[in-house]
């Protein structure tokens, strides 16, 4: 059975998105359990993790810092430990080393980069809402099978630059070009949300129920 640890933090979207594992799961007949959660003891033995993360920056990093021992237990089981992990949304950006959006608020910092306002530019409105594409600069297993031009369902003010190119998985132009995908080693993170991106969304979901990093 694959354990998924969808961390509940107060700051998620949780049941959408396990509704939109177990569909996932379901399409591709992959055996999952789909466990909402903040304990650590389930966290250290599940097999896969994702954190999701809606509202404000700074509200979203306070509230996961607040459950005690919640951020070693996800470094162990991630960084340590190499299990596959996953940021959807607020869940991406709080791997960045700080988010400006409420002030400077310290994140993760397991992919280096800041997360700050988007600025399509003149007769675009903020926040981003709605359906983009997806361009795909480097190959990547929670990628495969999106089709041509994929598009994906967004909506937030801010946005994660990386430091390191190699670590942006995808982008979207509003006005300009953001990250909407990252990557390095065990960890990605989507700036849209796979759980109300229909197809695209759940052939992501499947690729990083299956994928071995």
């Amino acid at each position: 059975m694959n354990l998924v640890a969808l961390i509940d933090y107060g700051s998620g979207n949780v049941h959408s998105a396990a509704g939109a594992l177990n569909e996932a799961a379901r399409r591709t007949d992959i055996a999952v359990e789909v466990a909402i959660t903040d304990d650590l003891a389930t966290i250290a033995r599940a097999d896969r993790i994702i954190l999701p993360g809606v509202g404000h920056y700074g509200d979203c990093a306070a509230n996961l810092h607040a459950r005690p021992g919640l951020v070693d237990a996800l470094e162990t089981a991630v960084l340590n430990e190499g299990r596959p992990f996953l940021g959807i949304c607020v869940g991406m950006q709080l791997l960045a080393d700080f988010g400006l959006e409420d002030g400077e608020t310290r994140g993760l910092g397991w992919i280096h980069g800041v997360v700050d306002r988007i600025d399509p530019g003149p007769g675009l409105r903020v926040p981003h809402v709605g359906w983009n594409e997806l361009a795909l600069p480097r190959r990547h297993a929670l990628l495969t099978g999106l089709g041509d031009q994929p598009h994906a369902y967004f909506t937030h003010s801010y946005a994660f630059t990386p430091e390191q190119p190699s670590d942006i998985a995808a982008t979207t132009t509003y006005g300009t070009p953001f990250t909407s995908a990252v990557a390095r080693g065990n960890i990605f993170g989507t700036q849209f949300h796979p759980e109300m991106s229909q197809r695209v969304g759940l052939q992501l979901l499947a690729n990083f129920l299956q994928w071995q990093p």
